[in-house]
């Protein structure tokens, strides 16, 4: 039995706090949202992010020296825009027993440093205070509500340590929780950011569908996005083996394809119609595919490599160009 804190009460920390209590370990979650510490409290259900799910064990608190004082395995299940912020906080409460699993996947926010990905903006605040706590990056194709109800998932937890990797997998596997093990952080990390890119892209052709959209559509951006995919990524320090996995093709087909995905919900808000803006108020949960496509194109353009996908992606997003457009030069892009 492993003593697991969740610092992220959202949809995917509630999946997995549900999951790993109904395999008997002992879980307890943290969350700045008094209306989903009530809520958990008074009936075991998370009804913001996971509503008609209950679950049962569940310790909750919204106080973050509770989680370390009382748990050794640390998983952030925060949006990319904030987690580095609540790394801050860990710090000082860190003991080197506690390892931190981060599920929040890609570049690390503009206003910090430019060391790239998330997982290694924590390492290096770690090292620069003293701490060696290893850092797991967790990604695969997991729509959390099909976690929740007990589906068969695979995914993926990525160590430059294969031990530590090999461990966390072991430990945190479940009946319809199948963790696998590789020491390709890089490269499940970016994949695991770079599929929502894909996926927001899929969504417009949802919200096309009373005029071009339609699957053939969807195909066609899903081979143009995965193709450029490999090229920037194996730039950027993915291993070539990564593409093929839980974290590369595998994530990025249930993102964009699964009704629950926000990313691929966001993409056909747009597809709809609607600007930006519009789309984003009506979620209250983060779709990550808007910064991703950002960060993205800046790296591309530091590595000198040409991305027409996420360049169109990225005009449609700025208001640019028009959905029709930004779906036809998606396409082209395959022949880039």
């Amino acid at each position: 039995m492993a003593r697991i804190g969740i610092l992220g009460l959202g949809n995917w920390g509630t999946a997995l706090a549900k999951v790993w209590c109904e395999d008997g370990h002992n879980v307890m979650g943290w969350t700045i949202e008094q209306e989903v510490y009530e809520s958990l409290m008074t009936e075991n259900i998370n009804k913001k992010y996971l509503p008609n799910n209950e679950i049962i064990g569940l310790n909750v608190t919204m106080e973050i020296s509770d989680i370390t004082e009382t748990c050794e395995i640390l998983v952030l299940a925060l949006p990319s825009s904030v987690i580095l912020s609540v790394v801050n906080q860990l710090i000082p409460l860190l003991r080197p027993s506690h390892v931190i699993i981060d599920l929040a996947k890609g570049l690390a926010p503009k206003s910090e440093s430019d060391l790239g990905m998330i997982s290694l903006e924590i390492e290096d605040r770690l090292n620069s205070n003293g701490c060696s706590n290893p850092v797991v990056v967790l990604t695969g194709p997991t729509i959390a509500p099909e976690v929740a109800r007990g589906v068969m998932t695979t995914a993926l937890v990525a160590c430059h340590d294969k031990s530590v990797a090999n461990r966390i997998a072991e430990r945190l596997s479940t009946e319809t929780l199948i963790l696998a093990a590789t020491d390709d952080a890089a490269g499940a990390e970016l994949w695991g950011a770079y599929k929502n890119t894909v996926a927001l892209a899929c969504g417009l052709v949802d919200g096309l569908r009373e005029g071009i959209g339609g699957d053939n559509l969807k195909a066609a951006l899903v081979l143009a996005g995965f193709s450029e995919g490999i090229k920037l990524l194996e730039a950027m320090g993915a291993e070539d083996s990564t593409a093929f996995g839980p974290a590369g093709i595998g994530d990025l087909y249930v993102t964009a394809t699964s009704p629950r995905s926000r990313n691929r919900t966001l993409g056909e808000k747009l597809g709809s119609g609607k600007s930006l803006e519009q789309a984003l108020e009506e979620m209250h949960m983060v779709a990550e595919g808007v910064r991703a496509t950002e960060m993205f194109l800046k790296r591309a353009g530091d590595l000198g490599i040409e991305v027409p996908f996420i360049d169109a992606l990225g005009n449609l997003l700025n208001g640019q160009i028009a959905v029709h457009d930004a779906v036809r030069m998606m396409v082209e892009a395959y022949e880039a």
